[in-house]
């Protein structure tokens, strides 16, 4: 029988005023946004030379201590995390917040200072571009001392909107399948590891899990009651889940449009695996593919007049699109006789994909209109189920090795391909990367 926990009353009114408390940020008296400082869609986009020594307690001036080192090292993990931000030695320096910047090469800087009162955790952050002398963004934040960390991700994203004028993604979360406790369960991370939970307990098999819109729900099929179904979790306290699609047989990867207020999953309640579109409680709305191959893994594009899907219906599974309002149906891939599992870019741009090529699997990605695909990933192994960033930059995958999985990140020129969660043991695997999310 499926648990069902629901956050209580109490905890609710414990929660909303953290929120409230985490809001009360004010920007600094000089603070502005003169100019984009850098054009990171641009294939010639350079990365630009950051300092951020330790923050500095009020409290006890002089030498930074273990706190100040490990907010500015959670701030310069961000950034980097980003692609176009090189971080210079704070030893180089000696830690120090008065060093001559020009001389030490760095072209911008992050100054910050906190203290802890009864009212909260009080922490200043400024970005200083050192060519024009000045201070360039700075805020002012007042949050219990369990919630600075989201502060800091919150001001990073600040910062990379300033400097490129597109918000950052250090919010944002990563779902993925492990093994880490002998079965297949659901896992949310932030983009750093360092913030890496349990979702699902059923010790079973869960898989594919899939963001709502909003990115605070998590959706993900279990096989714990005997059938594939569809379940729903809360990413804001991991507690209460509830079954969204429960057919007989297959209930699977769903997509939702802007308004969110409905889905397009597979089911094969009817025998073959096929497109439905269905409220959020499973009830279907319409049948949108009849028989005509296995059709699997839909998209929406972010306006949700259009969807990408595999089919067979070929012979081969290819990357197919279906106008939402006619319900017709074109090709999209004609490269190769294996491509699969659709990923439509926030931006509505691309559509990345699994493909084989020379008996190995790789990321590509390819115009919805259609034309020549392009491959991102090139290193050996099996790179498959490709995610988008939310700012359109990057890709999340993951990628065989061995008999091995890990979760690789890749900036969509090819460039930038690391490990994620290398410390975590396990195999990791569908990995799904979040919305945005606004804390």
């Amino acid at each position: 029988m499926t648990t069902k926990l629901y956050l209580s009353l109490t905890k609710l009114r414990l929660l909303l005023p953290l929120l409230a408390v985490l809001l009360l940020s004010s920007p600094l008296v000089g603070s502005g946004q003169a100019r984009v400082y850098l054009d990171i869609t641009s294939p010639e986009s350079r990365k630009i030379s950051m300092a951020i020594p330790p923050l500095l307690d009020e409290n006890r001036p002089g030498q930074p201590i273990a706190e100040g080192r490990r907010m500015a090292d959670i701030l310069g993990r961000a950034l980097e995390f980003h692609g176009f931000v090189q971080l210079i030695d704070p030893k180089l320096y000696g830690e120090s917040q008065e060093a001559d910047w020009s001389r030490q090469g760095a072209e911008f800087v992050v100054l910050g200072r906190y203290s802890e009162s009864p009212d909260g955790f009080n922490l200043e952050l400024r970005l200083l571009d050192i060519a024009e002398g000045r201070m360039i963004h700075g805020r002012r934040y007042q949050a219990p001392r369990e919630l600075v960390r989201q502060v800091l991700l919150r001001f990073c994203d600040e910062v990379v909107e300033v400097l490129s004028g597109v918000k950052g993604i250090s919010q944002s979360q990563i779902a993925f399948v492990s093994d880490l406790d002998n079965y297949k369960e659901i896992y949310l991370a932030d983009i750093l590891g360092d913030d890496i939970r349990r979702v699902t307990r059923h010790q079973y098999l869960a898989l594919a899990p899939r963001f709502t819109r909003d990115g605070y729900g998590l959706a993900y099929t279990s096989y714990h009651r005997g059938n594939a179904n569809l379940y729903q979790t809360d990413t804001r306290e991991l507690k209460t889940t509830r079954a969204i699609s429960r057919w007989e047989g297959l209930n699977i990867t769903p997509s939702w449009p802007p308004t969110g207020d409905r889905m397009v999953l597979t089911l094969s309640r009817d025998g073959n695996p096929d497109l439905y579109l269905a409220d959020n409680n499973g009830r279907v709305m319409r049948r949108l593919t009849n028989g005509e191959g296995v059709n699997v893994s839909p998209s929406f594009s972010p306006d949700g007049r259009r969807l990408a899907f595999v089919s067979d219906r070929s012979g081969t599974p290819q990357i197919y699109v279906m106008d939402m309002r006619t319900l017709a149906i074109q090709r999209l891939t004609f490269q190769g006789n294996d491509n699969t599992t659709p990923s439509w870019s926030p931006d509505g741009k691309w559509i990345a994909y699994t493909g084989r090529v020379d008996g190995a699997l790789h990321i590509f990605m390819i115009r919805p209109e259609g034309g020549p695909p392009i491959q991102v990933t090139r290193t050996w192994g099996d790179h498959e189920t490709p995610s988008w960033s939310p700012d359109s930059r990057q890709l999340v995958f993951a990628r065989k090795r061995n008999d091995r999985e890990e979760i690789c990140a890749i900036f969509t020129n090819g460039s930038g391909l690391r490990v994620l969660f290398r410390h975590e043991p396990g195999n990791h695997s569908m990995p799904q990367w979040s919305p945005r999310l606004e804390r």
